[in-house]
């Protein structure tokens, strides 16, 4: 199951859809995350122009920048736990929720391992050696869908055995 193209070709206007949303109805927690979300994506888009992509990041890029937005507030909401903020950590973790809305739904682990397999077989890999060929294809059809420091163990496992 490929991500589709509506989820990513909207991104942006969802974002900034959302965002307008957020200060009509003056929610200010939800607003100040969906700002660090446009910043987050303008930064990229700044850095990307400086390398001569006029049109900023690529769309699909997106979403990789919110699952690295996800992924630092689920490891800081952890830190904050076992320090006892429990304060901290759940406005992390509501964060996490705002950012989740633009992601598309997680692959489940039988729908994980389909797709290992069919990358696998799309690259004709035979060995650990061409680990890194199967990341990328699962990587460019799956951002934002599978958390592939999870995946990554699946891929060495089905390719040395």
């Amino acid at each position: 199951m490929a991500m589709g193209m509506d989820i990513i070709m909207e991104l942006r206007t969802r974002i900034s859809a959302a965002l307008k949303q957020a200060m009509k109805d003056k929610d200010a927690d939800r607003l100040s995350t969906l700002r660090l979300i446009n910043a987050a994506i303008k930064d990229k888009d700044i850095d990307a122009r400086a390398a001569g992509q006029d049109d900023g990041v690529p769309d699909r890029e997106v979403l990789g920048i919110l699952g690295k937005m996800v992924k630092q507030r689920m490891e800081s909401a952890r830190t904050y736990e076992e320090g006892g903020r429990l304060d901290l950590a759940e406005r992390e973790l509501a964060e996490t929720k705002v950012i989740d809305e633009f992601l598309p739904q997680k692959l489940d682990a039988e729908a994980s391992a389909k797709a290992v397999d069919a990358a696998i077989a799309e690259v004709s890999a035979e060995s650990i050696r061409d680990m890194g060929k199967v990341m990328g294809v699962l990587k460019a059809k799956y951002t934002g869908q599978m958390d592939f420091g999870a995946v990554g163990p699946i891929v060495k496992d089905r390719l040395c055995s």
